[in-house]
Parts: C-alpha cells; structure tokens; sequence
C-alpha cells in the first residue's frame, strides 16, 4: 500500500493534527499511509506506560504515554481518563494545531471483499494477502476520509433552518424554494462527524440481539445537526476545529475507576452540542465513511454501559434543556458554566457527577495553562519521529 499512486492533496498540511489513542503497535497506519503519512500524528497511549508502541517508518508524530501525561499537567492529570479511549482527548490539549482529525486503531480503509468476514481477519493477513482497496462513493471515486472531513469543516453549515437538499454548499447542491436568503452565508462549522461501514456503533443491548448486523449502506449525505438537537456522537471518525470548540471535546472521565465507560464520546458530544448552539456554530454528520473492522465484546460493553443506559433517560432532558447565559462568550466560559450546571442537577443522580464536573473544571484548567505562551514549551512527548 506504500507504493500505491494514490497521493491526496495535503490539504491543511500544516493546519491539521491527527489523534490517535492506542494500547497496541499502529501497524494499521500501514493502509492509511497514502493519506496520513504527509501529517503529524498525536498518539497518545493508554494503558501500561511501560509498553513499547510500535509506529510504521516514515510517520511524523509524538508519542505520549501516562507517565507523560502525568509530568505535563501534574495534579491536574486526573482530569484524563485511563485506561479508556477517552484518554485521546490528552491530545487534543498538546496539539499546536488548528484542526483536530481522530481516528480508531481498528478503523480501516474499506475493503472490496463482501464475501469475507472482515472482523475475524487478522491485520497482517489483510496487508499479505488481501490487497486491501481504497473505498469508492457511488460514483466509483476513491475515498479519502480525511480530505471530506476536511471539506466539511471548510464550508458553513445550516444549523439555523433545514436544508431538504441536504448540504447546499456541497458541488452540485444548493439552498432549495423558500430557503431565507438571510441565513445562506450559514454559521461556522466546528465539528464533522463522520460515520462507518461494517461494524455500526451499537450499545451493547443491541450488538447482542443483532450479533451479525453489518453497515453496508453508503449514503452520499452531509447533513447539519440542527440547532436544539442532540445526536450521539462516535469519537472514531471525527474532526473538529481545534481554535472554534476544543476546549469543550472533553471526553469525561471513563475507564479505570469510573462507575461508567464507552460515553465519552457521547458525553462530549452532547456538552459540545450545546455549546455550539450557544455560540452560533454548526455540526455536520454524514460522509466520510471508514471500514469499523472489529466488533467489541458485547459482554464486556454491558458492564461498561449499564449505567449509562439507565442514567442516559437523566442525561439527554438535562442537556435538552441547559441554556447558557449570555455572559458566556467564550467556549471556555460556556463550559465552565456547564459544568455547575452538572454538578448542581446532575449530581443528585449520582455522586460520580459531581466528581465529573470538578474534572471539566480542571479541564479547562489544564488546557488554558497548556495552551498559555509559557505552558506550550512544557508539551515533551515521550517520543518523536520524522
């Protein structure tokens, strides 16, 4: 795949970081070489700091591990979850850049082999034997995920009144009969949410009722969450504009010492949600598509979720109906102010949101000292390479 002649333009070469949180060799940047191997990466590594992560030859990236995270932010380091994917949000915090893309370990470019069961494969034996192929759109263009992030996040977004053709500043679309002319120019976009082919993003209720259950529908769509909504954000395929919204893509606290996993994501999504809809920028969900290649255990997600599934029926009216007050003019105030708001309706459910809306505080803490003039020059990875 190294040799392969597709070269995608390096669009924002300079602009974009890439995050990914690991546990294990990347050998899976192999197949995503033609499309990443122009950028830098942020991997930030969970788990047992003492593990040697293994990254291909020829990526730009810094690597950075607990004990890291650990020196940098000091105290403030038990804002970051561990042993949890939530702990990639460490790299949106060191990142010098602009726009933000992350990305799972086991998401893959797609595959043209429907008759085989992707999942059960083992990596190397897809790069030996299987040739894997570039995913292609209905029109048989090659796909490149990050360049429609890219896209996405590029151009406005309708959050204020529904398009029925979908993105109109898409080549080809546009605002349909009775779009206001006033609201054309569209609001800034600061998140793209993109989606995935093969294995969906089930709870753990419904992966164990649909076992075998496949995403196999590509649909061509870039769509505007409107404004007052919610949705369920998947923290595998996403991108996001780093200087509009980073600080509020906070991934909670999850994993070792949680009483929950696997929402954090979700929850981030919801905080960034309400956010954006306060300061008057827009969401997009739709295209790219990536390969979701392994289906996590079931069993092992139900203990994770279980109150998250119950506590969810709290959650969803509260952030429904959490309104900022226009005092907050910045996303760090706006997030701060949520965070009250967690700790004073919230934390009646359950004494974790308490604790919860002390680590967004602290959050915004370590993020304003790292990305304070003197905090930049403390960010040393554990390791780099060019």
């Amino acid at each position: 795949m190294a040799g392969s002649s597709v070269k995608p333009t390096p669009v924002l070469k300079d602009e974009l970081d890439i995050v990914i949180p690991t546990i294990r060799n990347l050998d899976f940047l192999e197949m995503w070489r033609p499309f990443f191997e122009q950028y830098h990466l942020i991997i930030v590594q969970d788990g047992d700091p003492s593990k040697i992560i293994k990254v291909p030859e020829g990526f730009d990236y810094e690597l950075y591990n607990r004990n890291d995270i650990n020196r940098i932010l000091g105290p403030k380091a038990s804002c970051i979850s561990f042993k949890d994917s939530a702990c990639r949000c460490f790299g949106y915090m060191v990142s010098k850049k602009k726009y933000i893309y992350t990305i799972d370990d086991d998401c893959f470019i797609f595959i043209d082999y429907p008759s085989v069961h992707i999942d059960r494969l083992d990596f190397e034996v897809i790069l030996r034997d299987m040739k894997p192929l570039v995913a292609k759109n209905p029109s048989g263009e090659q796909i490149n995920a990050l360049e429609q992030h890219i896209k996405n996040l590029l151009s406005p977004s309708t959050p204020f009144f529904f398009n029925t053709l979908y993105d109109p500043y898409r080549e080809g679309a546009d605002f349909v009969r009775g779009y206001p002319f006033s609201l054309r120019e569209g609001a800034p976009t600061a998140v793209s949410h993109g989606l995935w082919l093969n294995i969906p993003d089930y709870d753990a209720p419904t992966q164990l009722v649909k076992p075998l259950e496949r995403n196999t529908r590509y649909v061509d769509t870039v769509l505007t969450v409107p404004k007052g909504t919610l949705f369920p954000m998947c923290g595998m395929n996403l991108g996001f504009n780093r200087e509009l919204i980073g600080p509020a893509m906070y991934f909670g606290l999850m994993g070792d010492g949680q009483p929950i996993g696997r929402y954090d994501d979700m929850w981030a999504g919801w905080c960034m949600k309400v956010i954006c809809d306060h300061m008057g920028y827009g969401v997009k969900t739709g295209l790219p598509y990536i390969w979701h290649s392994k289906a996590s255990n079931p069993f092992v997600n139900l203990k994770k979720e279980y109150k998250g599934i119950y506590w969810q029926e709290d959650l969803i009216p509260f952030f429904q109906s959490a309104v900022l007050p226009k005092e907050c003019v910045t996303v760090q105030q706006c997030y701060i102010e949520l965070a009250k708001q967690v700790k004073e309706k919230l934390g009646k459910i359950d004494p974790y949101f308490i604790k919860l809306a002390d680590a967004m505080v602290t959050w915004i803490e370590a993020w304003d000292e790292l990305n304070s003039p003197a905090g930049k020059s403390s960010k040393q990875p554990n390791s780099t390479a060019k």
